[in-house]
């Protein structure tokens, strides 16, 4: 899981993982009582400790009592952020409530099978580079009490409290609030909120079907304009999962990334004839294309993780170019 995982996830934030004095794996932090207890990665920017990354088992529901180690691995350390995770779940905690001693509650937890999209700026601010603690800390405030707030809603639309449903039909009640008359109201309020929020999704639905088919009518002109062309996360984050993999063959440093307009393109050294693979991510269906000599196949793929599907082909290909660089390289035999 830390490999197939959670390396290529601190590899599309931009960390060097083949480094060990940026990525530490099995760091340990001696705390009181506790000798040589080891964390799975410590992240080193620009030498100061930044955060500290405990794995646990994919089957693994993460819990507060997880936490223990970080506990301690934080406390004694000048860590600002601390990541709990499983592979599948990922959990962010600092120290907001009390300085230099973790949260219970992550202030941002996000789940790679049912990825938010509207998290991927808040992952963002961890990237190495532009790494801004106090601008972390700032969201990291903002985001805690937001999804706060956000679970309280949601407990109130499906269980509505007996001060909120008072509240709610105060303008539309005139009489007293009597038990007949919460038990009245608490399940109109219930059905009014579900209401509310379907109508709301359903305009927007509209609002962009609108848009569509107004795109839709007019001409299709293509101009290609490199400013055009960018690597989305989506797309660095899959071009670091085929490197972890043909990493087992070929030297990392080989594999480059070369986005185009339709695709974007993974290379052994960043030669157009030698392609690795070739993600497909610029439509709602995503596709993977792999390479068997001059022969391209494209394959669908729901999720990022299906890559790791077709792991024997991708490193096939890739010793297949190292196979043919050895006999180019090898020394001519002199017949005499």
């Amino acid at each position: 899981m830390k490999t197939a995982v959670v390396l290529p996830f601190l590899a599309a934030l931009g960390y060097d993982v083949f480094d060990p004095s940026e990525v530490i794996p099995e760091f340990t932090a001696d705390a009181v009582g506790k000798k040589g207890e080891k964390v799975d990665y410590a992240i080193k920017i620009d030498g100061s400790m930044r955060i500290l990354v405990e794995c646990k088992p994919i089957t693994c529901k993460l819990e507060k009592q997880h936490l223990a180690q970080l506990y301690r691995y934080f406390s004694v350390t000048d860590a600002k952020f601390a990541i709990l995770t499983n592979g599948r779940t990922f959990h962010f905690h600092t120290d907001l409530e009390a300085p230099n001693r973790l949260d219970d509650r992550p202030f941002l937890t996000f789940d790679l099978a049912e990825l938010n999209t509207n998290l991927l700026p808040e992952l963002k601010k961890f990237a190495r580079e532009g790494f801004d603690v106090e601008g972390v800390l700032q969201s990291a405030n903002r985001l805690k009490y937001t999804s706060a707030l956000k679970a309280a809603l949601t407990s109130l639309i499906e269980d509505p409290s007996e001060d909120f449903v008072r509240l709610v039909i105060a303008d539309v009640h005139d009489g007293r609030f009597t038990a007949a008359v919460r038990d009245q109201f608490t399940p109109m309020v219930k059905t009014a909120f579900r209401e509310l929020i379907r109508d709301m999704v359903q305009s927007r639905i509209s609002t962009a079907l609108e848009s569509t088919s107004a795109v839709e009518a007019e001409p299709e002109v293509e101009v290609i304009d490199e400013a055009e062309v960018v690597t989305t996360e989506e797309e660095k984050e899959g071009f670091m999962i085929i490197r972890a993999i043909a990493r087992e063959v070929i030297a990392p440093k080989r594999i480059h990334i070369r986005d185009q307009k339709s695709y974007c393109g993974v290379l052994v050294d960043n030669n157009n004839r030698r392609p690795l693979a070739r993600l497909w991510f610029n439509r709602s269906v995503k596709y993977l294309s792999l390479f068997d000599g001059d022969k391209e196949e494209k394959v669908r793929i729901e999720t990022l993780d299906h890559i790791y599907d077709y792991t024997d082909r991708i490193r096939a290909t890739a010793k297949r170019y190292v196979d043919s660089v050895a006999r180019e390289d090898a020394p001519a035999m002199v017949v005499e």
